[in-house]
């Protein structure tokens, strides 16, 4: 990303006019990374702007329909067409990588089209390169900003889930991954609320994947009908948590706009192309933190962060740790994300175990992006609710799946 174009998504982002959405997406994929990220910060950043970001997620610019007849011809066999009834030339839908037309197989069942809009591969990686490079002068000239969190490590992970969505039969691997774990764990840990939409692998490649059609509405569109309910979203926390915490294999790119929820309440998660692995030692710190967390056990909690320390602090730092975390969640348990929001608390939370010797490298990052999914997507539907104690039972359910060694020594200790 170029300096200008920085400067100017910085605008968009802070500036006093509306969100220009289409100007964005001309800065680039690696612009609307960025923005599906701040979308749901309405704690970082003003309401009504997260509002007009959202449109990232699903309301992309499609390409004009001759353009997809030829690059459809361009990325299939011959006798790919041969496959279907009808092939709507129409897009009705288009995200940031990809958009999708309706189409009908022979046999008469609805699918859709997915399609690869661009080659984006080389522009992106060259504008995170550059964007590396912007980030780098930064912690140069501002060393401090080194104790708030790892942005480079954050363009790492935001680089390394892009790339892997550009290929379409990630997807189809992702999928496969976290249905044969829902088998897996399915009598220790049933998710009966949990599916995945069927891809004809036959006819699908790289840059084009033919897919169940299935009509429900994304959790954007719920969330702005109101139609999100707080049971609804504990069970997908309980669902994606079990993924994150519990077994360390994950959506890594579950917002609001890749999930679908169904009139029985049932959620379908899609574009999986993106599937992130949390190191045991990361997860279990994580857990740890918010499972003794919402236990109200506060300095439990914080020994548990510590886990991820190469060496443990001792003395004056020990010491200004523990100052830092208590006066932080001083009478935070029990407050709604209005009040206080999850996100915010995090990021001051990684700057003082940062100093304690905690190190946050790139593999901590999914886990916080899906936080921040889920705190945006609490911030916006249900604003009242304390979602840390929200969060115990899940917790509990959690615990079965992990080894919990390190979790009981820090209780006896």
């Amino acid at each position: 990303m170029r300096l200008l174009t920085l400067i100017q998504f910085g605008r968009q982002i802070y500036g006093k006019k509306p969100i220009d959405v289409d100007k964005i997406q001309k800065m680039g994929l690696l612009a609307v990374k960025l923005g599906q990220i701040c979308a749901l910060r309405p704690d970082l950043i003003d309401s009504e702007k997260c509002l007009q970001l959202q449109k990232l997620y699903s309301s992309a610019y499609a390409i004009p329909q001759e353009n997809f007849e030829s690059l459809l011809d361009k990325n299939t066999s011959d006798d790919f067409r041969s496959n279907f009834e009808s092939i709507e030339s129409k897009s009705f839908a288009a995200a940031s990588i990809g958009q999708i037309h309706r189409a009908k197989l022979l046999d008469g069942t609805d699918v859709v089209i997915k399609i690869v809009k661009s080659n984006f591969e080389k522009s992106f990686r060259r504008d995170v390169r550059r964007m590396k490079r912007w980030v780098s002068m930064g912690l140069f000239f501002y060393p401090r900003l080194k104790k708030v969190g790892n942005p480079l490590g954050l363009l790492a992970h935001i680089e390394d889930y892009t790339v892997r969505e550009l290929n379409l039969l990630n997807e189809i691997k992702g999928k496969e991954k976290l249905e044969k774990i829902a088998t897996q764990y399915s009598d220790k840990f049933p998710m009966p609320k949990l599916r995945f939409p069927k891809i004809w692998k036959d006819i699908s490649n790289e840059r084009v994947l033919v897919v169940e059609y299935i009509a429900a509405p994304t959790l954007e569109k719920h969330l702005d009908r109101h139609s999100f309910e707080w049971d609804d979203m504990l069970q997908l926390f309980r669902i994606h948590g079990a993924y994150m915490f519990g077994i360390g294999v994950f959506h890594g790119d579950l917002h609001p706009g890749n999930v679908m929820m169904d009139e029985d309440n049932n959620f379908i998660f899609i574009d999986t192309g993106a599937i992130c692995e949390a190191p045991e030692n990361v997860r279990t710190a994580l857990f740890g933190f918010f499972y003794f967390l919402a236990k109200g056990q506060l300095k439990n909690s914080f020994d548990a962060m510590l886990s991820m320390a190469k060496i443990q602090p001792t003395g004056d730092t020990l010491e200004t740790y523990y100052k830092s975390m208590f006066e932080l969640y001083d009478g935070f348990v029990g407050t709604s994300v209005s009040e206080v929001s999850l996100t915010q608390q995090m990021m001051k939370t990684i700057k003082a175990s940062v100093l304690a010797g905690c190190t946050f490298g790139e593999d901590t990052f999914p886990i916080i992006r899906s936080l921040m999914y889920m705190d945006g997507m609490v911030l916006k539907g249900h604003p009242q609710v304390d979602l840390i104690t929200s969060m115990g039972p899940y917790l509990d359910e959690f615990s079965q799946l992990i080894d919990l060694s390190i979790l009981t020594n820090i209780e006896k200790n």
